[in-house]
């Protein structure tokens, strides 16, 4: 049938609609907003947003526009559970196949705010994609729309910050045609209501309810049928929601004055409005913060009278209810509860009827029925306290827990801190290479959990986490996450140092290098505040503070290796000759493949391929006899993918092989260096030095950072060279 001639039996349908006397109802009308914004004056930045607001957010529409609406597009009529579903989806997505996580991108790249609040760390996406997945079977009915989904992690692991992201994204999906939602307002009632007051002619629905719950539920349902049959998405649309209490009591009222013609109460009583989503309103997104737990009151998340209205309706009279509370703000979108377990275990049942029935219960009056994805977000010591707490047992039953584990990979826990450094107003200071991996690298150290392995040690395990350029090859990364979790209380990543106490470290070793005239910020200077304020961070237990300097000390030793790498760089290094060499190398390796030969340059004769200079060459990573083919192999479908790609070799493009040649480069020129003068100034070439320099500040280093570096690491290379 026509949506439109659903209006047409609408009359014939009352005694399905129970009334608010029957159902022994009180309220009040809640301060409201109308889309105009008339009702109250608002702050300036949401005057300023509801500006910027298209005009056809306010445009009332009648009820049979809306039922043409829901034909055209069905999606409009979606739960909240679907709503949010899709919404991750139209910010867009990419499939990551080796993990198997789905990354979504206004996580990964944060479009709204041009990339300030993009979160970094394979942990924190499967988290994000294990929620979003709950959601959308959330969305299909299938049970985890009746769960808290509990976001379950140490401090400073992402937690708060998803969840804003969360809300924020929703409110602007809901401003899109794509996200578009629909409420309605009564209007005229004291036309009708003889004891309405004046100020509450307008009343738009306190709880923001579709405009299908003023259907009586069997021509509902006709409804839904028809619409479904042109839905297309994974889930189908269902509302079997009654009315608010409030609104109830005007549908029984306006049927009562037109002989239940309900056709003339949609054509003189009812306006369909567009629903915009507004934390700063409390509109559809909700935050609800634990109070002293002495001070905690039930209507904080289930409204309460209002008593400005008690002497004009009555206490009895629905009208005199405060839709107010956070499950009633919340309604149609998202409810995020902060620090959720740490309320009281008393204050928690209102979330059992919230979950799994999907209704409130203020005092005094009827449930109501409410549509909003619940969302919860608690550290690890309310989560043991709650989970040991047997009369906790029905709560528990209804969280879905989601673990937001700190970063695990160090590079990835490098960008957190440069995310934080681009955000800031840093001071003009340089930030030295390797300064903030350093720092990443012994964040994740304190997180891992040691490998059962005895031929690999936690810092081995790091690198192979991070998918580093010096990780073995023979390092199975799933069996270590395996072994990872079974030793694991909570699982790997929940317990270690905060990226908070790294990144204020960072923050005071710049503020400190500013103070000194220092025009940068290197790996060291971090290093002797990590090493300063461990034992003064309130979160780091003290039991750990032996643990945590080795880590440190492990560090110190990496970058050190770092370091000398970098000035062995800088003292060799020849873009041309590594080219030459690393051609020469590959027409030896195809020729090895390919049981060929090959053209000797300066002779021009064929001959086999220089197992030995083939030999020095792996040996520079460490590669044994026995997986020389595999490497050897390795780079060879690495040429001839990039060549397939057309583009031409160059084996700066290949790390390993680059390092490869790098060390080997070094081997064969650092007999013509003085390294005298690296370790004692009065030998020192000062044209030489500035050539190592400035080798150096081509590599990222400032002027002054590259003599520290020039200080630090070169006297080691000197010294490990002269003793030779």
């Amino acid at each position: 049938m026509r949506l439109v001639a659903a209006c047409e039996v609408l009359s014939t349908e009352r005694q399905h609609q129970p009334s608010a006397a029957d159902q022994g109802t009180t309220a009040v009308t809640r301060p409201h907003h109308t889309m105009t914004g008339d009702t109250e004056t608002l702050a300036d930045l949401s005057a300023q947003y509801r500006e910027s607001v298209p005009d056809d957010l306010r445009e009332p529409q009648r009820v049979e526009w809306y039922l043409e609406e829901l034909r055209r597009d069905p999606r409009i009529a979606r739960n909240a559970h679907q709503r949010v579903a899709d919404m991750f989806d139209y910010y867009g997505s990419s499939y990551d196949e080796e993990s198997g996580v789905v990354r979504y991108h206004l996580a990964t790249e944060d479009t709204l705010s041009g990339g300030a609040n993009a979160f970094y760390g394979d942990g924190i996406h499967r988290a994000i994609h294990e929620f979003v997945n709950k959601v959308k079977s959330g969305a299909r009915g299938l049970g985890p729309e009746k769960r808290i989904k509990l976001l379950l992690g140490p401090v400073g692991s992402g937690k708060s910050d998803f969840d804003r992201q969360l809300r924020r994204y929703f409110e602007d999906y809901t401003r899109t045609d794509d996200g578009r939602l629909y409420t309605f307002r009564w209007t005229n009632l004291t036309d009708v209501i003889a004891d309405q007051d004046p100020t509450d002619d307008t009343v738009r629905s306190p709880m923001n309810q579709d405009p299908l719950v003023l259907l009586p539920q069997e021509q509902r349902d006709q409804v839904l049928e028809e619409i479904n049959e042109g839905l297309d998405a994974p889930y189908s649309i269902r509302n079997e929601q009654s009315p608010d209490p409030e609104s109830a009591f005007y549908l029984d009222r306006l049927l009562a004055h037109y002989d239940d013609d309900l056709q003339t109460v949609f054509d003189n009583h009812i306006e369909v409005i567009r629903l915009v989503a507004d934390e700063t309103n409390r509109e559809c997104v909700e935050t609800f913060e634990p109070k002293d737990k002495k001070n905690q009151d039930e209507t904080e998340l289930t409204g309460d009278v209002n008593y400005s209205k008690l002497a004009v309706y009555g206490e009895s009279d629905p009208r005199a209810f405060d839709y107010s509370g956070a499950f009633c703000n919340a309604n149609r979108g998202i409810f995020s509860g902060e620090e959720l377990l740490k309320l009281q275990r008393e204050f928690l049942y209102d979330f059992l009827h919230a979950t799994q029935e999907q209704t409130i219960k203020p005092k005094n009056n009827p449930r109501i029925d409410i549509d909003q994805v619940i969302v919860g977000r608690t550290n690890m010591p309310e989560y043991r306290d709650k989970k040991g707490d047997e009369k906790m047992e029905a709560f528990n039953d209804r969280t879905k827990r989601i673990d937001f584990p700190y970063v695990l990979e160090f590079e990835s826990e490098a960008d957190i801190y440069r995310k934080l450094l681009e955000n800031a107003d840093v001071p003009d200071i340089h930030v030295e290479p390797h300064t903030l991996e350093m720092a990443g690298l012994f964040g994740v150290l304190t997180r891992l959990e040691e490998p059962a392995a005895e031929t690999i040690d936690l810092l081995q395990k790091a690198k192979a986490y991070n998918d580093s350029k010096d990780a073995s090859d023979e390092i199975d990364v799933r069996k270590l996450r395996e072994e990872a979790a079974e030793q694991a209380d909570h699982g790997e990543g929940m317990y270690g140092i905060s990226p908070r106490f790294v990144g204020d470290e960072i923050a005071e070793a710049i503020m400190d290098a500013k103070h000194r005239d220092r025009a940068f910020l290197s790996p060291l200077s971090v290093f002797n505040h990590f090493e300063e304020n461990l034992e003064n961070h309130g979160s780091i237990p003290a039991e750990n503070f032996e643990e945590y300097y080795r880590h440190l000390e492990t560090v110190r030793e990496e970058y050190q290796e770092r370091a000398i790498d970098d000035v062995r760089h800088a003292l060799a290094y020849d873009i041309e000759e590594i080219r030459r060499q690393g051609e020469k190398y590959m027409d030896h390796v195809m020729a090895y493949i390919d049981e060929s030969t090959v053209t000797d340059d300066l002779t021009g004769q064929e001959q086999e391929p220089d197992e030995t200079f083939m030999r020095a060459v792996e040996e520079k990573l460490d590669i044994p006899q026995d997986r020389k083919d595999d490497f050897r192999q390795e780079v060879s479908n690495w040429v001839s993918r990039r060549a397939r790609e057309g583009a031409p070799f160059d084996p700066q493009d290949n790390d390993r092989l680059r390092r490869a040649l790098e060390r080997k480069l070094w081997e064969d020129k650092k007999h013509n260096i003085n390294f005298s003068a690296l370790v004692s100034s009065n030998e020192v070439d000062r044209d030489e030095e500035n050539a190592w320099i400035d080798a150096l500040v081509e590599q990222g280093y400032s002027e002054a950072g590259a003599r520290e570096v020039l200080e630090f690491a070169g006297a080691a290379v000197a010294k490990a060279e002269l003793e030779e």
